[in-house]
């Protein structure tokens, strides 16, 4: 029996959907070689994460093994599986594989880091390969929301793992590579140990839409409607961007593009050969020139991002352009769980200025998810039949599901959550080690991570408010006068109807003068009691306990 052994990690984005980070190794227990598939980010709310610009898996175990890390594989150009490439290139120290088009998201990240472009190494699809330590890799094109999506062929000396990325079943994807059934049955051949597979929409039982289904619906609507239109959608999603520009291109509208995310994926896709044939383009200085009517907008923030040029349109203007009562917004997207709050917003927002919005529930059929539904699912597990089948990128309950329709199709079905390390040596695959996992947060130019207490300072803020209790002690350890506050985020007056910094300081310079000599002498005894009374005085006069700072000063 080998005393070697094949594992599989997830990092990120298995109990969640986003944040993707999975780690393969084979060798000794400890020793093994070790390669990373995706590093992405997650987005941040106000709620769990105020002031916080992005989110990515703490690394810290593979910080920790970086001499044993072969190679990182990115399976696609979405943010949540290349995001944190960039953050996370001075901790690893790996060379980074894609394909073309991902390759070129992935260079520009490194540069605006500071990183080496050349870090990132551009890899033909199956049967091309990458040896990397004892794995050889290649990867094998699949149909998603964005071009050149792949799953990876993972060959290990136990045996051949495919590792799906995001993927739908798309014969008819309009730009990127179709769904290949041949290939896949030939990369089945010779047997799967295991498929890692994508579980995000295991819930939907009718089977996914083409891409291709899209195109008519939209130039209807788009040919339809007097106004300006306006359109968002996942900048990402090329293909949906070109079905967009060229419905209006057929309607005579000029086409402008709007966003930084948008600008840069469209260059990008057809720096790299994956977008033909886009309609022209006009700049946003040049759109104020031309007739409303004849114009449609391709604009960023489909998930009601504050920053994104929908946001900016639905407050008044962006880049000189203005929405009017009698135009059109067009959600050519589903909106994310967790982000209803920022894009019903939007909504209303347009809907004061007299815009016409349509979405998802609009009845039309102008979206279709990038992911595999139930179906598509299946008709892959039966394509390739893997002895074992694990579930990734998706919230528990996905997984769990997921595991459970492997399990009734006679597949070994294995549910793994982010930190479960799974040993799949042998025939049986089995739970080895679980490794603590978090989150690590970008905010501003540095990385905090989840306990630091960062965060969680500025929630109790947001909650509570806060008070800086500031006193001065003499060189007899004295009070020299009394101590006073300052506020933030709390009312001026409570329940006495007095104004709450009067009432603090009253409170607080009682108790100083009833303190002894032994607390007057202790900086610590000082800043407990201090914040206890500030504490216990607002509560009683608001009903809250803010957060205090005492500062004491001491005169030599």
């Amino acid at each position: 029996m080998s005393s070697e052994r094949l594992i599989y990690l997830p990092l990120g984005g298995a109990g969640e959907i986003g944040m993707n980070a999975y780690v393969y190794g084979y060798g000794k227990p400890g020793k093994e070689r070790l390669i990373v598939v995706d590093l992405g980010v997650a987005f941040p709310d106000m709620d769990s994460s105020p002031g916080v610009d992005l989110i990515i898996a703490d690394i810290a175990w593979l910080r920790e093994r970086r001499d044993q890390i072969e190679a990182v594989f990115i399976t696609h150009a979405h943010e949540d599986h290349i995001g944190g490439v960039a953050h996370t290139y001075d901790h690893l120290q790996a060379p980074i594989y894609a394909r073309a088009f991902t390759a070129n998201i992935a260079r520009r990240k490194m540069d605006e880091h500071g990183h080496p472009e050349d870090a990132v190494h551009v890899v033909s699809p199956y049967p091309e390969t990458v040896t990397a330590g004892p794995f050889t890799v290649s990867f094998a094109p699949i149909s998603h929301s964005i071009p050149e999506s792949s799953a990876l062929v993972i060959d290990t000396p136990d045996g051949r793992v495919l590792h799906s990325g995001d993927f739908k079943i798309d014969r008819t994807p309009g730009v990127g590579e179709p769904f290949d059934d041949d290939m896949f049955a030939e990369i089945a051949k010779e047997g799967i140990k295991a498929l890692v597979c994508d579980s995000t929409n295991v819930f939907s039982r009718h089977a996914g839409r083409s891409e291709a289904s899209v195109g008519p619906e939209i130039e209807k609507l788009v040919a339809s409607h007097d106004g300006m239109v306006v359109a968002t959608t996942f900048a990402s999603n090329v293909a949906r961007v070109k079905t967009l520009a060229a419905a209006g291109d057929r309607a005579g509208r000029s086409i402008v593009l709007l966003g930084r995310s948008m600008n840069r994926m469209v260059e990008a896709a057809q720096e790299t050969g994956v977008l033909k044939d886009f309609p022209n383009t006009i700049r946003a200085e040049d759109a104020r020139n031309i007739p409303r009517e004849n114009l449609m907008l391709l604009v960023t923030g489909s998930q009601g991002e504050r920053r994104a040029a929908s946001a900016q349109l639905a407050r008044g203007k962006y880049q000189g352009i203005e929405m009017k009562e009698g135009d059109m917004f067009l959600f050519s997207s589903k909106t994310i769980p967790g982000n209803e709050r920022g894009v019903i917003r939007i909504v209303n927002q347009f809907s004061e200025i007299g815009v016409d919005v349509v979405d998802e529930n609009s009845g039309g059929h102008y979206h279709v998810s990038g992911h595999a539904n139930r179906p598509d699912l299946e008709e892959l597990h039966d394509l390739v039949k893997p002895q074992i089948l694990i579930p990734m990128h998706g919230e528990h309950r996905h997984l769990r599901e997921h595991a459970r329709i492997a399990d009734e199709k006679g597949m070994q079905g294995v549910l793994a959550v982010n930190g479960m390390m799974i040993d799949l040596s042998g025939n049986k695959p089995k739970v080895t080690e679980y490794i603590e996992t978090g989150r690590t947060y970008i905010d501003g130019s540095v990385q905090i991570g989840a306990l630091d207490g960062v965060v969680r300072d500025r929630i109790r803020m947001a909650l509570n408010g806060h008070v800086t209790v500031t006193v001065i002690m003499d060189a007899d350890d004295e009070p020299l006068g009394d101590p006073w506050v300052d506020m933030m985020g709390l009312p001026d007056t409570g329940i006495s109807d007095a104004p709450l910094t009067d009432v603090l300081e009253e409170d607080l310079s009682q108790w100083l003068g009833r303190a002894g000599a032994k607390t007057l002498r202790d900086d610590d005894k000082l800043h407990d009691g201090l914040k206890k009374v500030a504490r216990q005085s607002a509560n009683d006069e608001i009903g809250k306990k803010p957060e205090v700072t005492v500062v004491v000063s001491r005169l030599s």
